[in-house]
């Protein structure tokens, strides 16, 4: 984003777990140089060569046909446990529904990332980032509400069964983008996103043991309460970025 609007990049290349950017560009790499050196990432430039032709990276069709599976793997799955949470009683599969909302966006994000400049993404960004927050917002408001007044034990059979296959989901999305070997940032960011999903689907699970053990509604929303943390920093995370 820092890098929107300079004419003469081309294209851009990210190494995300190596910390290397490749800018394709003409002209003066003054302003690239200080836009970079602006971001206070401690940045130092390693080389820089002329080339006969540039090879722009081109977002094929398998890419876009990738996140739509991601994308409505998630979405299907924030529709199946936010019904089964409510009706289970779990705050737990609720709050990890509205994780796979968040990841839903975030994967149209990366859809809308396809062919698009970075200024138009901020917009749509945004627009994720609050509605992130108020859901986020909503799930804290729920907690305090069933920890101050009387709730059933959550059926925890439902929480483990739907927090299995919404796992299974979320292995299956990683094994997908994974499989992809793609570099780009937004598909790195996706499989970042998934793997916190399988940390919390996993924790889900663990809640529901502990709800039947101690027959008790405190482990269901301590897990609600810490995705509602993650779900609500990302939104933070994404309003920085779209400022």
């Amino acid at each position: 984003m820092k890098l929107d609007g300079i004419e003469e990049i081309k294209s851009l290349d990210f190494d995300i777990p190596n910390r290397k950017l490749t800018v394709y560009h003409f002209g003066n790499l003054r302003d690239i140089e200080k836009s970079i050196h602006d971001l206070n990432f401690n940045a130092s430039l390693i080389k820089t060569e002329s080339v006969e032709s540039l090879s722009f990276i081109e977002v094929s069709k398998n890419q876009s046909k990738l996140l739509w599976t991601v994308l409505l793997i998630n979405f299907v799955f924030f529709v199946i446990e936010v019904v089964s949470g409510f009706l289970s009683r779990s705050m737990g599969l609720v709050s990890d529904s509205l994780d796979m909302l968040a990841d839903s966006l975030v994967y149209g994000l990366s859809l809308y990332a396809v062919g698009s400049s970075v200024s138009k993404k901020k917009n749509v960004a945004k627009i994720s980032g609050y509605f992130q927050l108020v859901l986020a917002l909503f799930g804290f408001a729920e907690v305090v509400r069933r920890f101050l007044g009387y709730e059933k034990v959550p059926d925890f059979a439902t929480m483990v069964i739907i927090s299995v296959f919404a796992l299974l989901a979320n292995v299956i999305c990683l094994y997908l983008l994974q499989k992809s070997n793609d570099k780009e940032a937004h598909m790195q960011a996706s499989m970042i996103f998934t793997s916190n999903d399988i940390v919390i689907n996993l924790s889900v699970i663990a809640a529901g043991f502990l709800v039947y053990f101690l027959n008790s509604k405190y482990p269901d929303l301590i897990i609600g309460t810490a995705v509602f943390i993650i779900v609500a920093r990302g939104a933070f995370r994404i309003l920085n970025l779209a400022k």
